[in-house]
């Protein structure tokens, strides 16, 4: 592969899933006008939803998935030895997930109830850097393939890339949407950080938060537009837990 003319050496990168659906892997692979030109700026070495490859022989692991076993604890910790450079990616690796909606229960006795006499290990749900030293987070409930052939590119060429700083909001307004609030949806979309192209807002229901806070939110208003939109504590509170993304606006 050469960038202004200079052969550069393509990285060889893996991914690896955890605690997950996989969609994030999916996304990867479901872009068919850019695979082969993703492909060809890397060495896949392990990739099992794409590839019969596998060696343990990897510059640039991206993570898909929480942490919730203590088998995946040692082998999220080999990875990271490994890695020159350690990606989570999709917001169960970023934040947890919807899986840390388990940490609200009793665990022993659900295992208990959905396996008998045969219980499954178990453990806190933890997202990737929380366990150990994370290089990069792409979030996205799956992730944005744009962005991640964008990160892609930054850390294999250096080009610029930056994570918006707006809100999903400002993407509703560029896609001509009207605003679901007004409409009487509860929506996330004015504190959750833009650059999913607000997919779901587009297509008639409320932001979910599943890509994080925006910079610098701005909490007190929208707890008081919900308020006055008439939205109770709970559901509003229950929307914001739903992924773990704003779990520490929750708990001050």
């Amino acid at each position: 592969m050469k960038y202004l003319g200079i052969e550069t050496q393509k990285p060889k990168i893996a991914i690896f899933d955890f605690t997950s659906c996989e969609g994030c892997q999916l996304q990867l692979v479901n872009k068919e006008e850019t695979l082969a030109d993703f492909l060809a700026a890397v060495e896949v070495v392990n990739f099992r939803e794409a590839s019969s490859a596998r060696s343990d022989d990897y510059d640039i692991a991206f993570i898909e998935g929480a942490v919730s076993r203590n088998d995946e604890v040692k082998r999220l910790t080999a990875i990271r030895e490994k890695a020159k450079v350690l990606v989570a990616l999709g917001t169960c690796a970023c934040f947890g997930g919807v899986n840390k909606l388990k940490n609200e229960f009793e665990m022993k006795d659900i295992n208990r109830d959905v396996y008998g006499k045969n219980p499954k290990e178990t453990l806190w749900v933890r997202s990737v850097g929380e366990v150990v030293k994370v290089d990069l987070e792409i979030p996205g409930c799956p992730v944005s393939k744009n962005e991640v052939e964008a990160i892609v590119r930054h850390v294999i060429l250096g080009a610029p890339f930056t994570f918006p700083v707006y809100p999903v909001c400002v993407e509703c307004k560029q896609r001509f949407t009207s605003c679901l609030m007004e409409k009487g949806q509860l929506c996330l979309g004015p504190i959750t950080r833009g650059g999913c192209n607000a997919p779901c807002s587009v297509g008639g229901t409320g932001c979910w938060g599943c890509r994080g806070p925006a910079t610098d939110p701005n909490y007190d208003s929208f707890f008081a537009v919900t308020a006055d939109r008439g939205f109770s504590k709970e559901d509003v509170a229950e929307r914001m837990g739903f992924y773990g993304t704003f779990q520490e606006v929750q708990n001050r």
